[in-house]
């Protein structure tokens, strides 16, 4: 099967553009490097990579010849990020999908997996969340991924063309270097062997549901072999953990003793966050099986070998 991966040189796009090379597809990758590193790649040659934005009509048709499914990874991530920079998240997270989209439907694309965000819900009323949980954005970029997903469930209506958006809660795993506008993880692993210090947004009590980038690659894979579904699907660990419990799990892993530190609540942070996963277990068979224990451990590995 030949795949796009759009944000392939990222995170989440490079530990999917791994997976997809090992099962044997054909992969191209269209990354502009804002966020992504091309270093990613590098043990995979194979790789048809193009250097470009979504929002580039032009360098989207043509990297979409003779694609059958499209993973759309690329975005401006992170709420933080979105405040200062609303133009810009608007501008990639919908102008970009329309231009995938578009490219997408021209070229017969028979689907499109498209990496949306537990941001699109806002402050939480019940726990845990469904996919029918009120959506009231409290961000520029839950409300961009809101859109992105209304643009690629109407083009499933519209066109011969399937749609399946992730609503991913908060994922973490190697190739996810720090980004002061990221993951609170990285943040944490970061400050803690570099700098003997962190600081904790709020009182710490509140809570997350951290799902490891491994089961979010099956996810992918798993929606796109999801023939004749359409439509939104959370995708989280089905568990939540408090700030303060990841942060003591985090400190664990660290040879030296860390400064914790407490500053007021971030704007735009919901109180508690955790994923109803069972409507992607019925649709496709996700399943989440890397624990947080082991999933930190692995990435603090990985870590250490970015700091040397």
């Amino acid at each position: 099967m030949k795949v796009l991966v759009t944000g392939g040189a990222g995170f989440i796009g490079s530990n999917l553009v791994k997976q997809l090379i090992e099962d044997g597809n054909e992969v191209v990758v269209l990354d502009n490097l804002m966020s992504g590193y091309r270093e990613n790649l590098n043990p995979y040659p194979g790789v048809h990579f193009t250097e470009g934005d979504v929002r580039d009509e032009t360098i989207v048709a043509d990297a979409m010849h003779g694609i059958e499914v499209v993973f759309h990874l690329a975005a401006s991530v992170g709420n933080k990020r979105s405040i200062d920079y609303p133009l810009t998240d608007a501008g990639i997270n919908v102008m970009g999908t329309l231009t995938v989209l578009e490219a997408a439907r021209n070229a017969g694309v028979r689907k499109i997996v498209a990496s949306s965000s537990a941001g699109i819900f806002g402050e939480l009323k019940t726990l845990p969340i469904r996919e029918d949980h009120p959506v009231e954005p409290d961000t520029p970029y839950g409300s961009t991924k809101l859109c992105m997903e209304k643009l690629c469930l109407a083009y499933a209506k519209l066109y011969p063309i399937e749609a399946i958006c992730l609503r991913y809660f908060n994922v973490y795993g190697p190739n996810q270097r720090f980004d002061a506008y990221g993951n609170v993880i990285p943040i944490f692993a970061f400050g803690m062997l570099e700098k003997g210090s962190i600081t904790i947004f709020g009182d710490g009590e509140q809570t997350r549901d951290f799902v490891n980038v491994r089961d979010v690659v099956q996810a992918n894979i798993r929606a796109a072999m999801a023939k004749g579904v359409s439509g939104a699907f959370n995708i989280g660990s089905g568990t939540r953990v408090t700030i303060n419990h990841l942060a003591g799990l985090i400190r664990d892993l660290v040879p030296s003793k860390t400064a914790l530190t407490y500053g007021a609540p971030r704007p735009g942070d919901v109180r508690h966050s955790l994923a109803d996963i069972n409507a992607a277990r019925n649709a496709f068979g996700f399943e989440p099986s890397v624990s947080l224990e082991d999933g930190l451990e692995e990435y603090m590995a990985w870590v250490s070998t970015v700091l040397k």
